[in-house]
């Protein structure tokens, strides 16, 4: 036996050396209308940088994207789209069509900022003094992109003749204001094929991927107000019922489901210590994959916050100011974007770029991430218990009424955080641009082959109608609210 395996070794490295060498697979030749927009966009990219650093620089908060969102209509406009502004009872919204007839290929854009976050784009904490808001989720980029994308598409349909339409919508307040839930309410969305979308990011993967369904409100105690000290007893504390029924939902966390997400911020506390405070507020998040588990919770939520305000003598009522479905993933709509996004491949940064890579770098709190991982693409996955985005967004119900893609690009250094003053200051700088580019060769390309191949929308169709149902009704999770255009103030 020892002689046989002896002798069976000693064979095998002139076995492997007989083999014929492996052809090496041959790179697909790119579509001649694909290379053409690439080259353009290259050509362009000084100019849709420049756009997306000024409303990195406007930095406006949901549902005030005024700059922001007239700077990219006024671009679609020069551009030959027929722009709608002001849709779906928000000013800040608007829809930009070019060409007639069928299919309809939407893309949407984001440009809101966060509060907070507002920083130099410099590898170090540099406070912008005075300014509310920074870009810490890349909407500069995102909206720029999109807008990008659509220009491409509308300059083929020209050199082309091709019959079909390309439509961007300019979506305010994606951050907690739900914009796109008002337009979908709207029926804005009720005669397109397929939507199209990104998100800047600190990779490159364009996935079958979901995310949490998500519900959010202030809550609003009253109380009574009175010396603090002199006559406490004649007081009502409105700060006492948000402390109460923060500290009931946090109790009520060892007693839901463990992937279920909540948080909150005091917004309103008191005046003065020595004031029982009159009025007080919490902001409340509550997210969670599952629509009908987020639903029981938030009703739980709810109770809690009745019982706060039985136990302290005070008054409560609440306003839910936000909420969104979870994404209905898509398997041949995300094939078709990873294929065009491995064409366009990742970033690679200059020396200046990579030393401002290291230095971020050092400053996570967290895994450390190559940072030459910004130059791959991810293999592709479909979704899955791991494939379940832990954010939340309101694109989740445009793809309930519209077969829906995205991806992601690597326009912070990896291992960032988004939401954070490292991912702010690289979207207001080079890095972002670059991924940002990436990002809009991908849309673009993706939807030529949707318009040159109209089986693959059936097929996308298909599995989109399978996988939500055929009993399946449209419901806003905020209701029939009008759009809380100030949420922000």
């Amino acid at each position: 036996m020892k002689t046989q395996f002896l002798t069976a070794a000693l064979l095998l490295p002139l076995l492997v050396v007989a083999q014929p060498k492996a052809k090496k697979a041959a790179t697909p030749a790119v579509d001649p209308d694909k290379k053409t927009v690439i080259a353009d966009l290259d050509k362009r990219f000084p100019e849709y940088a420049g756009i997306s650093k000024q409303i990195w620089d406007f930095a406006e908060l949901g549902y005030q994207e005024e700059k922001s969102s007239n700077l990219l209509e006024e671009q679609l406009k020069k551009e030959g789209f027929d722009v709608k502004t002001g849709v779906a009872g928000i000013p800040t919204a608007f829809v930009a069509t070019y060409g007639s007839g069928k299919p309809v290929i939407g893309i949407l854009g984001e440009y809101d900022a966060l509060p907070g976050l507002a920083t130099e784009a410099k590898p170090d904490f540099t406070p912008i003094a005075g300014q509310k808001g920074g870009h810490g989720c890349g909407h500069n980029l995102f909206g720029t992109a999109s807008v990008a994308a659509a220009v491409e598409v509308k300059d083929w349909l020209k050199r082309s003749g091709h019959t079909g339409t390309i439509r961007i919508y300019g979506c305010p307040a994606e951050e907690g204001g739900s914009g796109k839930v008002y337009m979908v309410r709207e029926g804005l969305f009720n005669d397109v094929d397929v939507v199209l979308h990104w998100h800047p990011g600190a990779q490159n993967a364009a996935d079958a991927s979901s995310s949490l369904a998500n519900k959010n409100a202030k809550f609003r105690f009253k109380g009574i107000a009175a010396h603090a000290a002199a006559s406490p007893e004649r007081g009502r504390s409105a700060l006492d019922g948000v402390e109460a029924m923060d500290y009931m939902v946090n109790m009520m966390r060892e007693h839901i489901p463990s992937d279920t997400r909540i948080h909150y911020v005091i917004t309103r506390g008191g005046e003065a210590p020595n004031v029982v405070p009159a009025f007080a507020e919490v902001y409340y998040y509550a997210r969670h994959k599952d629509r009908d588990i987020l639903q029981s919770v938030w009703k739980r939520i709810e109770n809690a916050a009745e019982g706060a305000a039985k136990g302290t003598g005070t008054q409560v009522e609440w306003e839910v100011l936000g909420g969104v479905y979870n994404l209905l993933p898509n398997v041949t709509l995300a094939e078709a974007m990873h294929q065009n996004l491995q064409t366009v491949g990742g970033i690679n940064y200059t020396p200046e770029e990579t030393e401002f890579a290291k230095k971020i770098s050092e400053t996570f709190n967290g895994p450390k991430v190559p940072i030459e991982s910004a130059a791959k693409i991810n293999d592709f996955r479909t979704a899955s218990e791991t494939t379940t985005s832990s954010a939340s967004t309101d694109v989740g119900d445009v793809s309930w009424v519209v077969p829906t893609v995205g991806l992601s690009t690597a326009t912070w250094v990896p291992g960032s955080s988004a939401h954070s003053w490292q991912s702010t200051a690289a979207s207001g700088m080079t890095i972002g641009q670059k991924g940002m580019l990436v990002a809009a060769k991908t849309l673009a390309m993706t939807a030529l082959d949707l318009y040159k191949t109209p089986t693959l929308i059936e097929k996308a169709r298909a599995e989109w109608t399978q996988k939500r149902g055929a009993d399946f009704k449209y419901e806003a999770l905020l209701g029939n609210r009008k759009p809380a255009l100030d949420y922000r103030k």
